[in-house]
């Protein structure tokens, strides 16, 4: 595996099938209610052309990312990114994020974020995104998703 980016208290490397568990448990802990099931996760970690990055700190997978070239829109898309809860705040989310960026070697890159997400909006404000669009009652609750956009 190659390291993509390392920090004193974490490393961000590639991730892959035997990381499913571990990021199956993340991603329930960072999105109690949009948490990906464990079958959608396999199919990720096994789909061809798609980034998957971990962050590993204290022995443990406390962040996990991916993403995808949308070669007929001409960008990269973020499927996914998150860090645990008790490992915000230490700057792994802003790290994680620009390995993603880097990893998709794309022109520009889009993600969506729940409207009422304030902390991640602030974070990808901070690293260059805008708001592009909205798609309504696009999460399962009926809250919007905002479509951000960052160019490289």
């Amino acid at each position: 595996m190659n390291i993509v980016a390392t920090a004193e208290s974490f490393t961000i490397t590639r991730s892959g099938l035997t990381d499913l568990l571990q990021v199956w448990r993340l991603n329930r802990a960072c999105f109690p209610k949009d948490a990906y099931d464990l079958l959608t996760l396999f199919n990720m970690s096994v789909m061809p052309g798609l980034t998957r990055l971990k962050v590993v700190s204290d022995g443990r997978i406390v962040g996990y990312a991916a993403g995808e070239i949308i070669k007929r829109e001409g960008c990269g898309w973020i499927v996914t990114i998150g860090v645990h809860p008790r490992y915000t705040g230490h700057g792994i989310g802003t790290a994680l994020l620009l390995a993603t960026e880097r990893s998709m070697n794309a022109s520009s890159v889009k993600l969506t974020v729940r409207r009422s997400n304030q902390r991640a909006i602030h974070l990808y404000e901070r690293c260059g995104y805008v708001w592009v669009n909205t798609y309504r009652r696009y999460y399962h609750d009926g809250e919007d998703g905002l479509v951000m956009e960052k160019h490289l």
